[in-house]
């Protein structure tokens, strides 16, 4: 029986660890591992781990875990999932952290992490404290917003700091990235 897509509920996963690291896998796989989950209208955006997919599953931690246990079994590695809905991907894209001169300033990027859970208080301090000239942070929610003044291969922060100052997994995007993300798959009306 397929899935009933007037009663699913429209996704997006973040998927950590796709197509970098020496992982490299081809997105007509991952959409069929999503279909093989039962998923419906699954997409992938751009090679680095976007899926879109329909489920009629609302627990989205299980989702998570469900999706992590069969990436790991078709793959052979763990991919840490990070399941937002299209409403939650519109406020991410839509959010400033921080002054609109920062966000346009030549040479300046954001990224965005998005994590499991909203940091500890304490965690969210440590990360303050990596705040430099290049390298400024802001949380919101479960993101974490990172404004990186240089080129990337300038700072010395990485995705891979960020998991061990904040003790948990996540993946980044770029802005852009999120903000078409937001704007090809739009939260229903």
């Amino acid at each position: 029986m397929g899935l009933d897509t007037a009663k699913a509920q429209r996704y997006i996963a973040f998927l950590r660890a796709i197509n970098v690291g020496g992982h490299t896998v081809k997105m007509e796989r991952l959409r069929s591992s999503f279909a093989a989950l039962g998923f419906g209208a699954v997409e992938t955006f751009i090679a680095s781990g976007n899926v879109i997919f329909q489920a009629a599953a609302t627990d989205v931690q299980a989702l998570e875990r469900q999706i992590e246990a069969h990436l790991r079994q078709a793959l052979g590695y763990d991919v840490t999932t990070f399941i937002r809905t299209l409403s939650e991907v519109a406020a991410i894209a839509a959010y400033q952290p921080f002054p609109s001169d920062e966000l346009a300033a030549s040479g300046n990027t954001l990224y965005i992490a998005f994590l499991a859970a909203a940091p500890m208080a304490e965690v969210a301090t440590k990360l303050q404290s990596l705040r430099n000239p290049i390298d400024d942070f802001h949380i919101h929610e479960r993101e974490v917003y990172w404004l990186c003044r240089r080129a990337l291969g300038e700072s010395r922060f990485s995705g891979a700091l960020l998991e061990k100052t904040l003790g948990m997994p996540a993946t980044v995007r770029n802005v852009t990235t999120v903000k078409k993300l937001a704007a090809k798959y739009p939260p229903p009306a």
